[in-house]
């Protein structure tokens, strides 16, 4: 074909070649995904858990566990432990104390509980910028408390498991700053007649570190930690839900 015919075929044929393109881009899916940073606290972990959680009975002795790893962890490792009973389980891996208060509403006081066990403080203490204070995670706790008691759910406040060092802290002084808190956490139970769920006295070592028998790593306990977390815990929620 002779290039003077060929020029005109070419332009005319341009703008249904666009028109096409665009036919086609426009039929595509684009997937946005969801941006969660505004969910610090991340309330998503549990929100579809509890939607589907049956309503607590008048008479059901529901307890939450609130916290991070060491209850989520608990659930994972034991199981059973939460089968066939009021428990549930709430804790979330490396939540500090206000991810906790904010979660609070949702994950404890939605949920109609009879008692809420409080496990907090030590990824505040494990975390690297600097600016927490025990006192600060005493405010929190403490903001915790007050709303289960404006609630009428019973309190449960731990003394926390002893840690020597954490590992991703390597020479942090834990084992003082964990019996720094625990000082301020059992004064509080003291004060406020609350029920102390102390996990520091039968795991602690010599070194005010866990025990090696009972512990993954120094941080977190094995099976035989939650076995002996368990029995107590236990005597803590009858002695609190009989009071």
């Amino acid at each position: 074909m002779k290039l003077t015919y060929l020029l005109p075929i070419l332009l005319l044929s341009s703008p249904i070649f666009a028109q096409q393109q665009k036919a086609d881009s426009s039929t595509k899916v684009i997937t946005v995904k969801e941006d969660f940073r505004d969910d610090w606290a991340d309330l998503r972990h549990y929100g579809a858990a509890n939607k589907v959680l049956a309503p607590a009975a008048p008479n059901d002795k529901r307890v939450v566990f609130l916290g991070s790893s060491i209850f989520e962890n608990w659930k994972k490792l034991v199981p059973e432990y939460f089968d066939n009973k009021l428990y549930i389980d709430r804790g979330i891996s490396g939540q500090i104390s206000p991810q906790l208060l904010i979660r609070f509403r949702q994950d404890v006081i939605n949920l109609k509980p009879k008692a809420v066990i409080i496990l907090a403080g030590s990824n505040d203490i494990a975390g690297s910028t600097g600016h927490v204070t025990n006192e600060r995670i005493m405010d929190n706790i403490k903001s915790m408390v007050e709303l289960a008691r404006v609630n009428h759910i019973k309190v449960i406040l731990c003394a926390y498991l002893p840690v020597y060092e954490y590992p991703w802290r390597k020479g942090m002084q834990a084992a003082d700053k964990i019996i720094a808190l625990n000082t301020l956490i059992k004064a509080y139970v003291a004060k406020n007649k609350l029920t102390l769920l102390d996990y520091f006295t039968p795991l602690v070592d010599s070194r005010n570190g866990q025990k090696t028998e009972l512990t993954l790593d120094g941080v977190h306990p094995n099976v035989a930690g939650y076995k002996i977390m368990a029995k107590i815990t236990d005597e803590a929620i009858a002695k609190t839900l009989n009071r």
